[in-house]
């Protein structure tokens, strides 16, 4: 499971989606699953943030308040987070290499924005040959608008869309 850019910066978009997280979160914990959490920020946006700089202007800047991950998530020792400097977590860094390493095939996508990280992070994990489930109550966008036209378009031919309690309920099951 993937619990994409759950950050400061994101706070009041993340904020309806961070109980389903953190039940996700646990259960998949409960059922031995593995998480990774992602976290997008830039070093030094002249050099690393590409066309995002000139898309948004502001970017979020490495180590600042807005990198951070929000507080209340259940991180724990030794969890891993991929730094990422584009909206897909495939890109630039090594996700492909740990997922494909564990034996990975499904993939679980949860946090935000549905329409720009979670959707690209999605897309490209298709394109890689992984089974996607995307969680449309456990993502979130700016706008229901964007939510729910990205969880169209994924169902269309990139993702099944999936619920919580649904999935909480099948990992329990088997």
């Amino acid at each position: 499971m993937l619990v994409i850019d759950m950050q400061y910066n994101f706070n009041s978009v993340a904020q309806p989606i961070v109980d389903n997280v953190i039940s996700l979160i646990e259960c998949f914990r409960a059922n031995k699953g593995k998480i990774l959490f992602t976290r997008h920020g830039h070093r030094d946006p002249k050099t690393d943030g590409g066309m995002l700089a000139r898309w948004w202007g502001d970017l979020i800047l490495y180590g600042s308040e807005e990198w951070e991950l929000i507080d209340g998530l259940p991180m724990q020792t030794g969890d891993t987070i991929i730094d990422k400097s584009r909206y897909s977590a495939f890109f630039g860094t090594e996700l492909d290499d740990l997922l494909k390493s564990a034996g990975v095939e499904d993939l679980i996508i949860t946090g935000v924005l549905t329409n720009c990280c979670c959707e690209t992070t999605a897309r490209d994990a298709f394109m890689r040959d992984y089974r996607v489930f995307f969680v449309a109550d456990a993502t979130a966008a700016p706008t229901d608008a964007l939510h729910v036209a990205t969880l169209k378009n994924l169902a269309y031919g990139f993702a099944y869309i999936v619920n919580t309690r649904d999935l909480c309920q099948k990992l329990e099951n088997n």
